[in-house]
């Protein structure tokens, strides 16, 4: 049957014309919602090369990280555009200004999550509450987190956990170094051993320490977690495909789930069985006291243990990765390394410890860190916010539920921002841009985010780092063990890491009496 012929039939006729009015009306309400009083309502520009069905996911899986990729197409289609992964558009944020509008006055539109295989099956079905969306239950964890564990009052409270660990790590190296004239040591584990250390003691009050098997079987776990927290699955951009897990992604998520599990399970049950009330309770006996009953359709068990999780972690490989970054780029700029030696030296004198005190008169490594952040932020692409509300940024239109993402890397290399900005120069936080903070108040450096879901955890993490890197440059000279530079070749996972490790050898410059 041709084509006339076909359509001299009634029936197939009237499909046929029902179905181009369908596309005209889908086309004319399409363009309806464009248009409001004052005019056209713009969408931003969209990336090109995007594919039927997957959208652009075939650009952003090669072998350019993330960030690197999204902002080589800032460069190309300007600091606002949208990709889409798959069937879900995204925003992405390169610029300082853009960032600004999403997190002030739309600080509230952008609060949202959106949910992801990650979110479900890593984080206890979003139950962590930096998974989980805007609103009353977010509202709550945060909160008792904040109370508990990181409010200034709670970081005085326990400094002396951070220095007590601090100095035994220091002390563990002074004495090895009694046996070995050159002991090389991998500095970002050396960080490691201390970061887990501290949040095990306020979190579930143990100490991690040694290389037990069970001890191993965790931080291979933790390695693995933030690996795949950030990892782009087929079956997000594609949800009808998810149930053929094209890439193995979810089944390797749910295996590390379960192990995770597993460890808090067994740490909750000891916690249940001690009960205890006093003053130096840790995070979890504080939970298992305030949480009586469950809501928002999780169990009290479910908050307890995915709200101690979600410290551990995030209070450990993010001040992990700001020490050996910082480390690296010092090692890699000598004349910056030996003016915060002096100014230690200075400071503190050869004969002591740095201590928490000593902290605001060390104004160089306050901006060595801050340089650091620049260029490394723990985070470079802002954990994804998803829009609950239509919203205008740059004078687009951003419709409800878009996904954000501000490549807080990028942002923070903008030449317009900073003179030079690929090289690591703190005076410039010392002189051009000595009122700049990293409160989430100057969008020129947001390495911990702004707005709302600003990581509540920054202020613990810097107390972390500024003691750590005090102590190690103040109490050892730091050179590499192969003499060459440190290779900054980048590992990005849920976290920016360094891809290979920092060997080191550590030469004491004090006493031994000074970590006693």
């Amino acid at each position: 049957m041709d084509f006339e012929n076909l359509l001299s039939q009634p029936a197939i006729f009237t499909i046929v014309v029902l179905f181009f009015s369908l596309l005209a009306f889908s086309f004319s309400f399409l363009s309806r919602r464009h248009i409001q009083k004052d005019g056209v309502r713009k969408a931003p520009p969209e990336a090109g090369g995007a594919w039927p069905l997957i959208g652009h996911l075939h650009l952003l899986r090669g072998p350019e990280l993330l960030h690197v990729t999204l902002g080589n197409m800032a460069d190309k289609y300007g600091p606002i555009f949208t990709i889409r992964f798959g069937g879900r558009k995204s925003l992405i944020i390169s610029n300082n200004e853009l960032a600004k509008q999403c997190f002030t006055v739309n600080d509230k539109a952008f609060a949202g999550r959106s949910k992801t295989i990650s979110s479900q099956v890593l984080g206890y079905d979003s139950a962590m509450f930096s998974f989980k969306t805007y609103g009353a239950c977010w509202n709550s964890l945060r909160k008792m987190a904040i109370s508990e564990l990181l409010s200034n009052h709670k970081i005085e409270m326990n400094k002396h956990v951070r220095l007590s660990e601090i100095k035994s790590a220091m002390k563990d190296s002074y004495n090895n170094n009694k046996n070995k004239s050159m002991a090389v040591t991998e500095l970002d584990k050396w960080f490691g051993e201390i970061s887990l250390n501290v949040m095990f003691r306020l979190v579930v009050g143990k100490r991690f320490t040694g290389y037990s098997e069970e001890n191993e079987r965790i931080r291979e776990t933790f390695r693995i977690f933030f690996d795949l927290a950030a990892s782009l699955l087929v079956g997000d951009a594609i949800p009808w495909l998810r149930w053929l897990d094209l890439d193995g992604g979810e089944k390797a998520m749910k295996k590390i789930a379960k192990e995770l599990d597993e460890f808090m399970q067994t740490w909750l049950d000891e916690h249940k069985r001690s009960r205890n009330q006093s003053a130096d309770r840790d995070f979890m006996d504080a939970l298992i006291s305030n949480i009586d009953q469950g809501f928002d359709g999780y169990d009290v068990d479910t908050l307890v243990k995915a709200s101690s999780l979600a410290l551990i972690l995030g209070g450990t490989d993010t001040t992990i990765a700001t020490s050996t970054w910082a480390i690296s780029l010092l090692l890699n700029n000598r004349q910056v390394l030996n003016k915060l030696v002096h100014e230690l030296d200075t400071q503190i004198g050869t004969k002591r410890s740095v201590i928490e005190e000593d902290l605001n008169n060390i104004v160089y490594l306050q901006a060595v860190i801050k340089e650091t952040l620049r260029l490394y932020p723990p985070v470079v692409l802002n954990a994804p916010h998803e829009s609950m509300e239509d919203c205008v940024v740059g004078g687009y239109h951003i419709p409800a539920g878009t996904m954000l993402l501000t490549n807080i890397w990028k942002m923070q290399r903008d030449p317009v921002l900073y003179h030079n900005p690929l090289e690591f120069r703190p005076e410039r936080f010392l002189t051009t841009h000595k009122d700049i903070d990293f409160r989430g108040q100057h969008f020129e450096l947001i390495p911990f985010g702004a707005g709302r879901r600003i990581c509540p955890g920054m202020s613990f993490a810097l107390q972390m780092v500024q003691l750590t890197l005090a102590n190690v440059l103040h109490g050892f000279d730091i050179v590499t063990a192969d003499g060459k530079p440190v290779d900054m070749a980048e590992r990005t996972g849920l976290t920016n890491t360094k891809a290979n490790p920092l060997k080191v050898i550590l030469t004491p410059r004090l006493s031994p009496n000074a970590y006693a």
